[in-house]
This record gives C-alpha cells, sequence and structure tokens, in this order.
C-alpha cells in the first residue's frame, strides 16, 4: 500500500480539504506535515496520522529584514522534510498549498518522489505558480484557475470538504422552532473581528424580528461571550459547523475556498464578504464566480456598515423564491466527490517520477 505524506498547516482552509482526502484513503499508511503551534496541532488526530512539525514563516510581501530568516528556515525546513521522506519510506506527497508545501515539494522533487498539489482558490497563491511546475498534477478547485497555469498539468476536481457536510448531523439546532428563520454568520476557522463588530450592531434589530442568529466568531474575538440572548447563538468555533449550516436560511460568510465548497454542498444562499487583505486578493476572484452564477450576494468590506447589511438581509429575508434560487446556483456548483477524485489522482500516480 502507497505511503503518503500530507503537508497542510495553518487554517481550516487548508486542513479540512487535506483531512477529506485523506479519509477518503482509509487503508493507507498516512503521516502528516505541520508547523508548531497552528491549527493542526488540534484538529489533525495525531493517533491516525503521525504529526512531523518543522519551524517555517510565510514570506514577507516584499524584500526586508525578515526575508533572510524566512529563506533560512525554508532551507532548514527542506533539509528536514528530505530526511523524513527518506526515513519514512514515503511515496507521495499530498500538499493544499499554503507555505508548508514549499519545503514538501522541493523535498520531494529531489527525491522523485511525486507530488500532487491541490489549489483550491480561483486565483493561484504563489507557491502553485511557483513550485506547481515541480508537481505531478495541480487539481483545482476552480476551472478558472486555469488560465493563470497555462504550462501545468492541472485537473479540475473542485474542493474536498470534510464528510460531516457529506452526512449532515441532526444534533445541532435542536433547540430552533422548525419555522424560524435561521442566519449564520462565519469568518472561517480564523473568525473575522471586522465583520463581527459590524454583525453585533444589527443583531439586536434581527431578534426582534424573531429571527435566530448563530455565530462563529473565531478565537480572535474579544467581544465573544458579552452578549446573551435566547435566540443569539455564539460561539468561538463550531465543530457540528455542518448541522448549523443545515439549519440556516442564509449564511454571511467571507469567500475563503472551503467554505464556500461547504455551502455549495448543502445548497445555501449566501452574502460574501471577500476578506480583503487575503493574499492577492483572492477571496474576491472566488466570490466572483459564485455572483455570476446568482448563488450569492457579493459585499465588499469597503461598503460593509451596520445600515447596509441589514437593508440587505432584510430585503433578501423578504423574498423566499429569491433564496431558494439562489440555493439552487449553489447546488450547480458543487463537486460532492472531491476527495475521492483527489484520492484517485493519488492512487494512480507512478511511485517515482
Amino acid at each position: 500500500m502507497p505511503k503518503l505524506l500530507i503537508a497542510a498547516s495553518g487554517t481550516g482552509g487548508h486542513l479540512f480539504p487535506a483531512l477529506a482526502v485523506a479519509q477518503a484513503l482509509p487503508d493507507w499508511p498516512i503521516e502528516w506535515l505541520g508547523v508548531p503551534e497552528r491549527l493542526e496541532n488540534q484538529l489533525v488526530p495525531q493517533a491516525t496520522y503521525p504529526l512531523h512539525r518543522v519551524r517555517l514563516s510565510g514570506l514577507p510581501g516584499g524584500l526586508n529584514g525578515r526575508t533572510l530568516k524566512v529563506l533560512a528556515e525554508l532551507l532548514v525546513a527542506t533539509w528536514q522534510v528530505r530526511r523524513l521522506l527518506q526515513s519514512g519510506g514515503f511515496d507521495r506527497v499530498f500538499t493544499t498549498g499554503g507555505y508548508i508545501a514549499a519545503p514538501a515539494i522541493l523535498a520531494a522533487r529531489s527525491l522523485g518522489i511525486p507530488v500532487v498539489l491541490h489549489e483550491s482558490n480561483a486565483l493561484p497563491g504563489k507557491v502553485t505558480r511557483w513550485l506547481g511546475r515541480w508537481c505531478a498534477v495541480v487539481a483545482l478547485g476552480f476551472a478558472a484557475a486555469q488560465v493563470h497555469l497555462p504550462k501545468l498539468k492541472t485537473l479540475v476536481v473542485g474542493t474536498p470538504v470534510r464528510p460531516d457536510f457529506q452526512q449532515i448531523l441532526a444534533t445541532a439546532g435542536n433547540e430552533i422552532p422548525h419555522t424560524a428563520f435561521v442566519l449564520l454568520i462565519t469568518g472561517g476557522s480564523q473568525g473575522a473581528v471586522s465583520l463581527n463588530r459590524v454583525v453585533r450592531a444589527c443583531v439586536p434589530a434581527w431578534l426582534e424580528r424573531g429571527w435566530w442568529v448563530v455565530h462563529q466568531t473565531g478565537d480572535q474575538d474579544p467581544e465573544c461571550g458579552k452578549f446573551s440572548h435566547p435566540q443569539y447563538i455564539e460561539r468561538a468555533f463550531f465543530p457540528d459547523m455542518a448541522a448549523w449550516m443545515g439549519r440556516a436560511n442564509l449564511v454571511i460568510a467571507r469567500a475563503g475556498a472551503g467554505t464556500l465548497s461547504e455551502l455549495t454542498l448543502l445548497h445555501k444562499p449566501a452574502i460574501l464578504i471577500p476578506y480583503p487583505w487575503a493574499a492577492e486578493n483572492h477571496q474576491q476572484y472566488n466570490a466572483d464566480i459564485f455572483a455570476r452564477q446568482g448563488a450569492a450576494v457579493v459585499m465588499p468590506q469597503a461598503d460593509l456598515t451596520a445600515a447596509v447589511l441589514d437593508t440587505l438581509l432584510t430585503e433578501l429575508a423578504a423574498h423566499p423564491e429569491r433564496l431558494a434560487q439562489m440555493g439552487q446556483a449553489m447546488s450547480a456548483l458543487a463537486v460532492p466527490d472531491s476527495a475521492q477524485r483527489v484520492a484517485g489522482v493519488l492512487t494512480q500516480l507512478q511511485v517515482k517520477l
């Protein structure tokens, strides 16, 4: 049976697709490559997927005093990963991008071990553009990314989603009346403090209308827990997000590829507020695809105020037929077997390049 090293680190957008692929290969020996003190240390079940850590930072936006330090870290990390690949007898590498992908790709390339790189965003990241040529396959979440990678071997597979979004749990949201209008707000695994601030200014009015509000704040929001109401369910993180999202009538979210894939599987209409400081504004490219399909309304962060958001929500809530049409459009973008597609690519790879 092939032995696989997965390099995925940092955020749910990188980790959840990788975990979905790992679970689609239940018989394979799989180990994990991450970074100390990042989210993988909590999310990756280390009894199942032994976790190896290297110290590594993201490249700064331009040349500055940190550049040499980061490059030195990259060289050391690449050497460490190379030793791991050799001693561990790995013959395939899978990565979901981000800076942890760089040493994984470089080390595997030096040993002739094939790499599958998954790029979830419509605008490929720097690692994909720079190092994708040294991968056996670059698997894409969006066909729109192909135009940015004209010389690479690419395959559109969608973005894998954690299995509980395929099998929605029925345990969450039981306290919410069946007829209630439910609004879910999520800024992704890390939260979105600026979005949370605007949402909290609107919550009292929404509650007065009888709406229920489910709010994932992230763990960086100091205001979390300071407001209480029976119809306002606020947590830093929902491990059972699939069930809560499944109950929602409308979702307000950033436009990370992982969240978008979850929305497609659950057919949920959305208001997307792309994170404007994401690398190269890639969330805007993601959101534009959904806006063009009529699956979501896109609101720039610069335009986001409590009054504007409340007006938009009031209009959408008053037209359930429009929400239904948006949900149907969202469903048309779903790739429910994405994890199985990636697993198939890994299975069919030649053992050595």
